[in-house]
C-alpha cells in the first residue's frame, strides 16, 4: 500500500486523532480544574480518573485486534472514526469528576481500535514495513504536539470542552471519508492462507518475551512522559517562563522535533536487524533521564528534548517484529494482546502521576524511569539473532 494513497492517508489520520483525543484530557486537566475548583494546581485530583480511558485503550485492544482478524479492518476503522466522534461530544457535556471518568472509559474503548487494526492494515502490502510504521509513528505523535498546543489554547480561549469537539468533529470527517474512498476487503485476515515462517519455537519464545517486556516498559515511559511533561515543564519553568502559550510552544517544539526520530528509525529497520538499531536507543534513554532529574529550565527543555527523540524513537520496533515474526492472519490479535498487557500497567502510573508528583516529586519520577529504561536494554538485548533465524527458518522451509 503506497503512504499516498487515500486509505494509507486516512489510516495515518486516524493514527493522529487517536493520540490527540487520548490526551487532550492530560493537557487540559489544568483548565478543567480551574473551571471545577478555582485554581490550577489541583490537576493532581483529576489524574486518576483519566484511569479508565488508559485501561480500556489497552484491555479494549484484546476485542478488537480479535474483531478485526474476523470482521475485517475497514469495518473495525469505522467503527473508530464514529466512536471516537461520538464520545468527543460526551466528554464536553461532563461536569463531575466521575462523568468525565466514565466518557473518558466509552472514548478509551473507542481509542482501542486503532492500533491492532489500522497499523496492520497499513503495513499488510506495505513494500518497505519499517519506514511505513515510521511515518505512521510521527503523524500519531504530531497528535500529542497539537494536544499539547492547540487544545491548550483552545480550551483556554474557548473554554476546555471546546478542546474535544474540535477533534471530534475530525473524528466524524475522518469516519465519513473513510466509508466513502476506502474499499472493501474481499475477506477478512483470519480466512487468508496462512504464511508460515517456520521459526524455532525457542526463537520465537524469546521473541514474544522480550516484546512482553518491553510492551510493559515502553508503555510506562511512554504515558508517563507524554502525560506528564506539561506539568514538568510548567514546575521547572516556574518563575523563569509563566506564560501558558509559552509553555505550549516548548511541548509543541518537543513533540514536533521527537516525533521525526520515526522516520530515521523506519528506514533503518527496512536495512539493518532490528537488535542493531533498537539496543542503542533504549540504552541511552538512561543517562538522559538521570540527566533531566538534576537539571531545571532550559537545561530541562533540551534533555526532555533527548529523552523524547528516544522515547518516539522506540515506537516502531514492537509493531516491526511483529510485522517481522507474526502472520499477518493474526497480527490484530498480537498487536491487541501487547497493547492489553502494556497498557494495563501503564494506565495504573498514569492515574497515579498526580499523587505520586505529590509526593515524591518530578525528579524521583524521571529516575524511575531511567530505571524502566535498564530493563528495556535487558530484554532488548536478549533479542535473538535476527540474520540467524530467517536462515533457520529458510533452511526449515526447504
Amino acid at each position: 500500500m503506497k503512504n499516498t494513497s487515500p486509505t494509507a492517508i486516512l489510516l495515518n489520520l486516524g493514527h493522529l486523532v487517536d493520540h490527540w483525543v487520548l490526551v487532550v484530557f492530560a493537557y487540559t486537566w489544568g483548565v478543567i480544574a480551574i473551571d471545577w475548583y478555582g485554581k490550577e494546581s489541583m490537576w493532581t485530583e483529576l489524574t486518576p480518573y483519566n484511569y479508565g480511558a488508559l485501561f480500556m485503550f489497552g484491555a479494549g485492544s484484546l476485542l478488537s485486534g480479535r474483531l478485526g482478524d474476523l470482521w475485517g479492518r475497514r469495518v473495525m476503522m469505522l467503527i473508530f472514526f464514529f466512536g471516537m466522534g461520538a464520545s468527543c461530544f460526551v466528554i464536553a457535556l461532563c461536569s463531575s469528576n466521575l462523568q468525565i471518568g466514565a466518557a473518558l472509559t466509552l472514548m478509551g474503548a473507542f481509542a482501542s481500535i486503532y492500533h491492532p487494526v489500522g497499523i496492520p492494515m497499513l503495513v499488510q502490502r506495505a513494500p518497505n514495513p519499517g519506514f511505513t510504521i515510521g511515518v505512521n509513528g510521527l503523524v500519531g505523535n504530531m497528535g500529542l504536539a497539537i494536544a499539547a498546543a492547540v487544545s491548550v489554547y483552545i480550551g483556554q480561549r474557548y473554554g476546555w470542552q471546546m478542546s474535544y469537539i474540535v477533534p471530534g468533529l475530525v473524528c466524524l470527517a475522518g469516519g465519513l471519508a473513510f466509508a466513502l474512498l476506502v474499499p472493501r476487503e474481499s475477506e477478512a485476515p483470519a480466512k487468508r492462507k496462512p504464511k508460515l515462517l517456520n521459526l524455532p519455537p525457542s526463537v520465537m519464545a524469546r521473541v514474544f518475551a522480550v516484546m512482553t517486556v518491553t510492551a510493559v516498559t515502553g508503555s510506562i515511559i511512554f504515558n508517563a512522559t507524554t502525560n506528564g511533561n506539561g506539568e514538568l515543564l510548567k514546575e521547572s519553568f516556574k518563575g523563569v517562563v509563566e506564560n501558558p502559550l509559552a509553555l505550549s510552544a516548548m511541548l509543541f517544539m518537543i513533540f514536533g522535533l521527537a516525533s521525526l526520530a520515526q522516520l530515521l528509525v523506519g528506514k533503518l529497520i527496512d536495512r539493518y536487524p532490528l537488535k542493531n538499531v533498537y539496543l542503542p536507543i533504549v540504552l541511552l534513554q538512561v543517562p538522559l533521564f538521570i540527566i533531566a532529574s538534576q537539571v531545571k529550565a532550559w537545561g530541562l527543555l533540551v534533555a526532555a528534548i533527548g529523552f523524547m527523540l528516544l522515547v518516539f524513537g522506540a515506537i516502531p520496533f514492537t509493531d516491526a517484529m511483529i510485522v517481522k515474526y507474526v502472520d499477518d492472519r493474526s497480527r490484530s490479535r498480537v498487536t491487541g494482546l501487547r497493547l492489553a498487557i502494556g497498557f494495563g500497567v501503564s494506565s495504573l502510573v498514569v492515574a497515579a502521576l498526580g499523587p505520586s508528583v505529590k509526593a515524591a516529586g518530578f525528579d524521583n519520577l524521571l529516575l524511575a524511569l531511567a530505571g524502566l529504561a535498564v530493563c528495556s536494554t535487558i530484554a532488548v538485548f536478549m533479542l535473538p539473532d535476527e540474520r540467524a533465524a530467517m536462515a533457520a527458518a529458510a533452511t526449515a522451509a526447504e
